[in-house]
């Protein structure tokens, strides 16, 4: 970064970015109900917001899969980029992980993320975390908050769980139409995330508001820039920075999210940004995944009634069916990777630099690698092979605590109701990162 591109630190980070989130969003506006067939295939786009927002990309993804499955996007409102459609190929990348990296300073895991000089980053907006660190670091990162997702430690939280579902359900209104998202799916995951951070309950809120707040920092109805999101985000490590730092004088620390990076000899002293990824990180990781397929299952099941009255036949199937729901939903939609040298991938001459999206909403749905993956079957065999949780060394690290969440809140579910009725149109996010669902419109049946 030269002189002239320093940051002004006494300028307002809402200020520090030239152009808001509504100029984005106008220069690159699309159709979202325009036919993928009647696009130039050299033109088609599969990224814009709009797609995931409106619940219109799977046709485009469907194209490319047969046609270009690794495919080369011009212009887009993050800039050109490879798409990486299919799943074998998405394995492929995940498994080359010395030639795709996921450091934030080649650009990062979001397709928007951008490459910067390594020994003066943007201040502005450089949050390192785990997992957009390549080996060794991001081992030795994510080792220390690995045992709190161990089987051993998750036995020891199902009775909580199971404790905090029930209070949730035996509250909602039973035959009265209510909005399932907020209800059930955010104030599980919300009580759940502020247990693994052992803060107060009170403040569980918080969290789904941070969270939020990285899933919509593009969003021109939501922030006007990314400055603006930004500001919000440092209140999380203003909250969080006070509970890292008592914790790490604590002679006997706890076993929870915030003592583990404390006494971690990997993560005790990292920096005040790069401890605000790191959270950040385990708040959505904590919160997007669970949230969504809580609500996505709920969906699903009513767009397959014959899947519904299989589950209520057989309430054995749930542990088979929650690896069902996080595939057909694909909580997270694309990972980023950068290559790191020149290489041929999938056919395609690449170069260093270029970036790609690992479109695991789209793997999830290729019929060579799942059989008949655009239908949502519950007793489906092999149902955790599946891409929605990443691959590799980048695999979700809390992939079981989620698993375990939609275990206990099915069981619980089934044991008590005749069914969850989706009564209205789902509100999709604006978001190609995250295949967010923001509100869904319910009524409960009792037995």
């Amino acid at each position: 970064m030269s002189e002239s591109q320093q940051i002004d630190s006494n300028v307002p980070i809402s200020e520090r970015f030239a152009i808001t989130n509504e100029e984005i969003r106008a220069k690159y506006a699309i159709d979202p109900s325009r036919d993928p067939s009647d696009i130039p295939i050299e033109q088609l786009d599969p990224s814009h917001p709009s797609l995931f927002e409106s619940d219109t990309v799977h046709p485009y993804f469907a194209r490319l899969r047969r046609e270009d499955p690794v495919h080369y996007v011009n212009d887009s409102m993050y800039g050109p980029f490879w798409c990486v459609t299919k799943y074998r190929d998405i394995v492929e990348m995940e498994k080359a992980y010395d030639t795709f990296s996921s450091e934030q300073r080649h650009g990062g895991i979001t397709i928007g993320g951008k490459p910067y000089d390594t020994d003066q980053p943007d201040p502005t907006f450089n949050l390192p975390m785990f997992i957009m660190m390549d080996p060794p670091k991001h081992g030795e990162q994510r080792s220390v908050v690995q045992p709190l997702f161990l089987q051993r430690s998750l036995q020891h939280m199902e009775p909580l769980i199971r404790e905090r579902v029930v209070d949730i359900l035996d509250s909602i209104p039973v035959g009265k139409e209510f909005d399932w998202v907020p209800t059930v799916a955010i104030d599980l995951t919300a009580r759940m995330l502020a247990t693994l951070f052992d803060i107060p309950q009170e403040d569980r809120m918080k969290l789904i508001h941070w969270s939020d707040t990285v899933q919509n920092a593009a969003n021109p109805l939501v922030y006007s820039s990314m400055g603006e999101a930004f500001q919000e985000l440092w209140k999380c490590h203003e909250y969080f920075g006070e509970v890292f730092e008592r914790r790490k004088r604590e002679s006997e620390p706890g076993n929870d999210l915030i003592s583990l990076l404390a006494q971690g000899e990997a993560t005790r002293e990292m920096p005040p940004n790069e401890l605000l990824g790191n959270i950040l990180l385990l708040i959505v990781g904590g919160n997007d995944t669970t949230r969504n397929s809580i609500s996505g299952g709920v969906l699903f099941l009513n767009q397959y009634p014959s899947e519904y009255e299989k589950l209520q036949d057989n309430p054995s199937l749930v542990p088979n069916m929650v690896s069902e729901i996080v595939r057909f939903q694909s909580p997270i939609a694309h990972m980023a990777r950068t290559a790191l040298r020149d290489c041929e991938f999938g056919g395609k001459s690449i170069r260093q630099g270029d970036r790609f999206a690992m479109w695991y909403i789209s793997g999830n749905r290729d019929s060579d690698a799942i059989e008949g993956a655009d239908t949502f079957r519950i007793d489906r065999e092999n149902a955790r092979n599946h891409l929605a949780f990443g691959f590799g060394i980048h695999r979700c690290v809390g992939y079981r605590l989620a698993e375990m969440q939609l275990r206990v809140l099915w069981e619980e579910i089934e044991s008590r109701f005749e069914r969850v009725e989706v009564v209205g149109d789902p509100v999709y996010v604006w978001s190609s990162f995250l295949h967010s669902i923001k509100s869904l419109p319910v009524k409960v049946h009792s037995k």
